[in-house]
């Protein structure tokens, strides 16, 4: 009885410590199914957990040291060496925010002192006149960066994972919240609030369990682009610099921007529709629609109309900045010969954010709507209602 009380105890505090970290972390077969509620079950009670563990096998390891056999001392030694060393990397090594940390110092250059490469990829928000971009190359590692634009404080994020580019306002209930990241669910990270200790998707901002379980962030329009695109659009931007505390992880990001991630996690599949494919994710109100990367390579431009709205997909000839807008009742086609984009009807000329440069048209702008570059198996996931923009053969 003994033995069986020992055995039960330390699997009791050994599975406890692995799983609350394997179910959110990309290990084998943890992200597939919805297990973020049993994860956030174990963080939530495992103290409780522990002592009851430890409670389980306190006697039988008083008894057996004070009068067992020689073997079974060696065996209970081994067995809480194995629970200590995996209560170590499992607490202080495997720990999301341990592994991804927060800038030590925030930079930000204006263009002229600038030392990011203007065909990086940028996060851009722009608020209250105010203009800053972000380099995927740092933000993806961080996965989040505190800062205010236009004096507004703002919560830049990013899941290398998912390919997904956010920006939110951190208010919660009108109080400002700070955030850890904790892990991920369904491949995409998740942050838990200091208040209440409930954990958000990046993906989207929703509180996906704990006390504000369906709450949602508000959320801040933000772009991706080119920093070179952003710049030409907000010439007066300020941009965030590396802190070189992280040069080494910086580095590891360094072919991110083009897809060329260094694990099966990050990588890009060049073929449409394929987990790891590229899409441009549009939803408006309840109505979601993904466009693939390669079509849009191809055509430059993609005519649609989404939940009644006339819409233009449009790539620039940088070939990796994009931009979605209503485009009233235009239609609109790219000239490979010129590489211009022009309407069919007044045959006025348009930058591809939108903006009429010559011809009738000139000097009309055309809202953007929001829009995102993910892997089609993060929009199809977390957007279930999706349909799919498919060009007729």
């Amino acid at each position: 009885m003994k033995g069986l009380l020992f055995f039960i105890g330390i699997m009791i505090l050994i599975l406890s410590e692995v799983f609350k970290v394997y179910f959110i972390m990309p290990f084998p077969g943890s992200q597939q199914s919805n297990t973020v509620g049993l994860a956030y079950f174990l963080q939530d009670n495992i103290q409780f957990i522990r002592v009851t563990g430890i409670a389980l096998i306190a006697y039988p390891v008083f008894h057996f040291f004070r009068t067992g056999k020689l073997w079974s001392k060696i065996l209970i030694t081994l067995s809480t060496a194995l629970y200590l060393v995996i209560f170590y990397f499992v607490n202080f090594k495997f720990l999301a925010d341990k592994m991804f940390l927060q800038p030590t110092h925030k930079v930000f250059a204006a263009v002229d002192s600038n030392e990011v490469p203007s065909g990086n990829l940028v996060l851009g928000v722009f608020i209250n006149g105010e203009a800053k971009a972000y380099p995927i190359q740092y933000i993806g590692y961080h996965h989040q960066v505190r800062d205010s634009v236009g004096g507004k404080p703002v919560m830049i994020t990013y899941c290398t994972v998912c390919r997904t580019g956010r920006a939110f306002s951190p208010f919660i209930n009108g109080k400002l919240e700070t955030f850890r990241l904790v892990g991920m669910d369904h491949f995409n990270a998740m942050f838990e609030d200091s208040s209440t200790k409930s954990w958000w998707r990046q993906v989207n901002g929703e509180a996906v369990t704990g006390p504000l379980k369906g709450m949602m962030l508000e959320e801040i329009p933000s772009g991706q682009m080119r920093l070179d695109a952003w710049i030409s659009q907000y010439p007066h931007t300020l941009i965030m610099q590396p802190d070189t505390s992280f040069n080494d992880s910086y580095f590891g990001m360094r072919t991110y921007d083009k897809g060329k991630g260094q694990s099966y996690l990050t990588k890009t599949d060049s073929l449409s529709w394929k987990d790891k494919s590229w899409v441009v994710g549009v939803q408006i109100a309840s109505v979601a629609r993904a466009y693939d990367w390669n079509d849009l390579v191809n055509k430059r431009v993609l005519n649609d109309t989404l939940a009644g709205h006339p819409i233009a997909v449009t790539l620039a000839n940088d070939t990796a900045s994009f931009y979605v807008w209503k485009r009233d009742s235009l239609i609109f086609e790219f000239d490979k010969t010129t590489s211009r984009l022009r309407d069919q009807q007044t045959k006025s000329t348009w930058s591809s954010s939108g903006q009429c440069t010559d011809g009738p048209l000139k000097g009309t702008r055309l809202p953007l709507v929001q829009s995102y570059q993910e892997f089609w198996h993060s929009w199809r996931t977390f957007r279930p209602q999706t349909t799919r923009f498919l060009i007729a053969q």
